[in-house]
């Protein structure tokens, strides 16, 4: 009995030293990712007068690597054109692009096209390319 009495009297002082160190973690935890949701929904909010897109990506889900070209104009008439180079199962993304309509071609790599089109992009969009 007595030595089951000075195992507990040793042991919790360690095991309260230890949940106050743990409380003191999570508590420091839990104002770090407080901090960073509110970084993130400052910077997730659109511009609503924005001229740009902050991304425009592509996920290619066919058996092989493709080329996804767009070309257009931005509000000065200079040509914009932009080329991304897909693998099979991966996702590429275009970074600050002009609001508009652009015309899309889907290469694959035998130099067939394999979808042709217009799109308007005017809002952040994650293309998704797979057989019909």
């Amino acid at each position: 009995m007595f030595k089951k009495n000075l195992a507990i009297a040793i042991l919790l002082p360690m095991v309260s030293f230890a949940q106050s160190d743990l409380q003191n973690v999570l508590k420091g935890g839990e104002l770090l990712l407080s901090g960073l949701t509110i970084f993130k929904v400052a910077k997730s909010t659109p511009k609503e007068d924005s001229k740009v897109i902050e991304s425009v990506c592509v996920k290619n889900k066919l058996v092989d690597k493709i080329t996804f070209r767009i070309t257009g104009k931005n509000e000065e008439g200079d040509d914009i054109k932009k080329e991304l180079v897909i693998q099979k199962d991966g996702k590429e993304c275009l970074y600050v692009l002009p609001k508009g309509i652009y015309t899309y071609e889907v290469v694959l790599p035998n130099k067939d096209i394999y979808k042709k089109g217009e799109y308007k992009f005017d809002e952040e969009v994650i293309i998704t390319i797979k057989d019909d």
